[in-house]
């Protein structure tokens, strides 16, 4: 399951994805059917019984003959508090609990967290204790993609029809000063097709050298993806954003590939083991010369 955590919003909260469902005030366009302020629960409680099911299934049927492995993917960026204050402090808490735990909770422990039960109440469909069991530990790894970090403080808590986001109770914005970030795409898409891509370089190191200290660290990394190989149709972007390491000329019909800077800098990264050096520009320049 692809982003199970933000797919069901764009489905059944907002209507930015189908089938389309929302309420009003909540979707992102005029609403004809559904319930905003429930069905995007009801879609991630069956989106975990489904994906428990199969990971059963292949583990008692499959798994001992094919060796294969079983996960999920979220949808994830980091919460820091605005300020030191305990109501924006429980606020980064809560909005981690919203965002990751309300998927992997139930998959390490059994159930939701506390604090959307409470918050959401009745809306969130409960589990049954066999259903607990059944998707307690149903998996063997968890896909992380990774977008940008927030601030996150405090706001109280709607007293009126809500959805998922008034559930969470909180407000975030890009830095302590800037309106909230806007890109919600993985990687790092630009509008400029230009093969001189120095920028994508830059965050593609970074954020491969932040794993690589997460991992010496002791955290169990078993991969980074690059998003993406080349130019592509993007979900809400369409084709306007440009994410490849590859330039596609979507103007000829053929469709032509041209590696940009980055695609050389990442062959060439991938080819020496990863000992050319990350970040700096005049790493960059020997890592191309090794490719050149």
């Amino acid at each position: 399951m692809d982003e199970a955590n933000i797919g069901v919003l764009g489905s059944y909260g907002n209507a930015l994805f189908p089938p389309g469902r929302c309420s009003d005030p909540f979707g992102a366009t005029k609403c004809t059917a559904g319930d905003s302020s429930i069905e995007p629960y009801i879609a991630a409680n069956n989106i975990l019984m489904a994906h428990a099911s199969v990971f059963r299934l292949y583990r008692d049927k499959y798994q001992h003959k094919q060796k294969g492995i079983v996960g999920i993917n979220i949808y994830s960026y980091w919460s820091y508090p605005l300020t030191n204050a305990t109501a924006d402090l429980e606020a980064t808490q809560r909005c981690k609990d919203f965002l990751y735990g309300w998927i992997l909770e139930p998959l390490v422990f059994g159930d939701y967290p506390q604090v959307m039960k409470k918050n959401v109440g009745s809306r969130l469909p409960p589990f049954t204790n066999v259903q607990s069991e059944l998707i307690k530990g149903s998996l063997d790894f968890i896909g992380i993609n990774h977008y940008f970090s927030v601030y996150v403080n405090d706001r109280p808590l709607d007293t009126g029809v809500r959805d998922y986001t008034a559930d969470m109770s909180i407000d975030s914005r890009g830095s302590r000063t800037d309106p909230p970030a806007g890109q919600f795409v993985s990687g790092m898409g630009s509008a400029d097709d230009s093969l001189d891509d120095t920028d994508r370089i830059g965050y593609l190191s970074s954020y491969m050298e932040g794993t690589l200290e997460a991992m010496r660290n002791g955290a169990n990394v078993g991969g980074y993806f690059a998003w993406a190989f080349m130019d592509l149709f993007e979900l809400l972007a369409g084709y306007q954003s440009r994410y490849g390491l590859y330039r596609v000329d979507f103007a000829d019909e053929r469709r032509p590939r041209q590696a940009r800077l980055s695609a050389r800098w990442y062959s060439g990264f991938l080819k020496h083991n990863g000992t050319s050096a990350l970040a700096s520009r005049a790493q960059v320049n020997q890592a191309l010369n090794l490719v050149s």
